[in-house]
């Protein structure tokens, strides 16, 4: 069967995002936020852990990573990536309220998700056919799967920084056992990959 993989930028001090997320600000009030400059600053050096990323067949979302806004849809918003998300493939975003589907340029839909994180699993299951599902965050999202017992390898993708507070990877999930797969340093990131011992 396809497992479900992870990968998720965090600061030394384990946030995803700071406090204060905005449109504006979509990681929060972070002065020095450097979570994501290992793929765009850097990207030669780690194409084998973007490639990574990029090999899911589907994806699995929160609301918060979606975009910001609370309580009503804003059918205007269509996520922070432009027209041509990098998915390529159908993201299920969990969500309280119901929305229709939002088709974007590349191969990426959005469909968001009501009942749950098994049910948004088992339709990206079905949508991935032979490839991985890949939970793409944010920390809650994460942890909720983590907590569940439904990751089967998990990639951590630890920057040089402090945030102190906000969307911390591993809020309450039980304790369980984690084997290291693999390590490796570049000069703006350090990528770990677990993998659950069951």
């Amino acid at each position: 069967m396809p497992r479900v993989t992870c990968d998720i930028s965090v600061s030394m001090d384990g946030y995803s995002a700071g406090v204060g997320q905005t449109r504006e600000l979509p990681f929060g009030t972070i002065a020095h936020n450097r979570l994501h400059d290992w793929m765009f600053e850097r990207p030669e050096e780690n194409e084998a852990e973007v490639a990574a990323i990029l090999e899911a067949g589907a994806y699995i979302m929160g609301r918060n990573m979606f975009g910001p806004d609370r309580g009503e849809w804003d059918l205007d918003w269509r996520g922070w990536w432009g027209d041509e998300p990098p998915y390529h493939h159908p993201v299920f975003v969990l969500a309280h309220r119901e929305r229709d589907d939002v088709p974007m340029a590349g191969g990426t839909t959005f469909h968001f998700v009501t009942d749950g994180i098994h049910a948004a699993l088992e339709r990206a299951r079905a949508a991935a056919g032979d490839l991985d599902v890949a939970i793409a965050g944010g920390a809650s999202t994460v942890n909720q799967y983590l907590a569940a017992g439904l990751v089967d390898e998990l990639r951590v993708h630890i920057t040089p920084t402090i945030f102190g507070a906000g969307e911390r990877l591993f809020d309450g999930v039980p304790p369980q056992a984690f084997e290291q797969v693999s390590s490796r340093g570049t000069s703006l990131v350090t990528h770990i990959t677990y993998r659950p011992v069951r």
